[in-house]
């Protein structure tokens, strides 16, 4: 495979390191650093300061252009071709920036989910606003009693009149603190099967009757809430798809949040960090980064990166082609959060004893961001469908494997 790129798309890419470098520094106040963190982090944002630095930088990618690379022209995107939207992504997880800003949820799934099932009116009224940042969304899917098994929501919304009067109970809602709308899944027919009569909504989250209350996780942040919804009335033109068709609307939002969640992860960047963390520390009495076992790991995780890497540009190459991306989608996801799950572990590991020591503690590595990173990982795995989920979709559509 060549990989050569072409005069104007080196440019570009320089452009766009310029460009990032420059405006992270501004926004953040460190120069080649994003907010630190994995995804789950980035959405952490109960400081203010931290939230309005955030907004600033979505408004400096907006304004430059950059905030949708993906989306077309006639809503406000870039229309970029699929190698710049490639190029734009390397240099995002080169710096450990956010790809979307502020409105993750809302540029690379929500919005793509109503350019291409909402009516004209929806997509009048809200696409704009999430590029500007104006209006900030959050996804209403997972339900206490349902684990992973999306099609067993209860959250029920009956219609009365022109409006939709909701009632039940939502879980691990990113964004939900911050959120101005919310796509919310309900179920309208509860005599249908599972995977029937459910229907696909867009909420106010300002809306009477909405309770939002953060979940604190291990790793302290709260970027997760649980929201309650008592009789929240909702007009019926706020239906995207057919009523009781919601579970196929449901479907094409979580394609895209899996097409982009091998692109999220900074693991690479990551891999670099652990390295110069190598650099630094002693492991069974000599510097870390001359050790045999050391150097082979890192040596493992280098490899796995860049077999990463080359399968985004397979998916990549079989788009350019004309192929819609299907269930390789979940090996870039499956792949990419089971690769930093190992990281982190074996950064723990490399740090013996110290890795239990969170910032702001005495003794404390780098402000205690390896703890971090090694309480965060596994929730990176749930997200978007469990690794064993990933499996089932690999196993089932990719291998043609028998179900059990």
């Amino acid at each position: 495979m060549d990989f050569t790129y072409t005069p104007e798309q080196d440019k570009f890419r320089a452009e766009i390191a310029g460009w990032l470098e420059q405006n992270s520094a501004a926004a953040f106040g460190r120069k080649g650093e994003g907010l630190g963190g994995s995804t789950a982090s980035l959405l952490d944002v109960r400081d203010d300061g931290r939230w309005a630095q955030l907004l600033d930088y979505h408004r400096r990618l907006y304004k430059a252009g950059y905030v949708a690379l993906h989306w077309p022209k006639e809503w406000g995107g870039g229309g970029a071709s699929m190698i710049d939207q490639a190029i734009y992504q390397d240099e995002v997880l080169r710096l450990g920036l956010p790809l979307y800003g502020a409105n993750q949820l809302a540029i690379d799934r929500i919005g793509p989910t109503i350019m291409h099932l909402g009516t004209e009116q929806q997509k009048k009224r809200y696409l704009l606003k999430m590029l500007t940042g104006e209006e900030i969304w959050c996804q209403g899917y997972s339900e206490p009693g349902a684990g992973s098994d999306l099609a067993g929501l209860q959250t029920r919304a009956v219609l009365d009149g022109d409006t939709f009067v909701i009632n039940g109970q939502k879980v691990w809602t990113s964004l939900a603190h911050r959120a101005d709308w919310q796509v919310l899944l309900v179920r309208t027919d509860p005599a249908a099967p599972k995977h029937k009569g459910i229907s696909y909504l867009l909420v106010d989250m300002h809306s009477p009757g909405i309770t939002v209350r953060p979940l604190v996780q291990i790793t302290g942040d709260a970027g997760f809430n649980e929201v309650f919804y008592d009789n929240v009335r909702v007009p019926k033109e706020n239906l995207v798809g057919d009523l009781n068709a919601g579970w196929q609307v449901s479907i094409a939002t979580l394609m895209y949040e899996r097409v982009s969640g091998g692109t999220r992860h900074p693991v690479e960047r990551t891999i670099g960090e652990l390295l110069d963390l190598a650099k630094k520390v002693d492991f069974e009495g000599g510097p870390a980064w001359k050790h045999p076992y050391v150097r082979q790991k890192l040596a493992q995780f280098a490899v796995e990166a860049r077999c990463l890497r080359l399968s985004r540009y397979r998916s990549l190459s079989a788009q350019l082609k004309g192929k819609v991306p299907g269930a390789e989608s979940s090996f870039g996801k499956l792949f990419a959060t089971e690769l930093n799950l190992r990281v982190a572990m074996f950064a723990d590991e490399m740090l013996g004893a110290f890795a239990n020591v969170e910032g702001g503690s005495l003794g404390a590595v780098e402000g205690g961001r390896w703890m971090h990173r090694t309480l965060a990982a596994r929730g990176l795995t749930i997200a978007a469908g469990s690794s064993e989920i990933q499996h089932n979709i690999i196993g089932e559509r990719v291998l043609k494997l028998p179900k059990g």
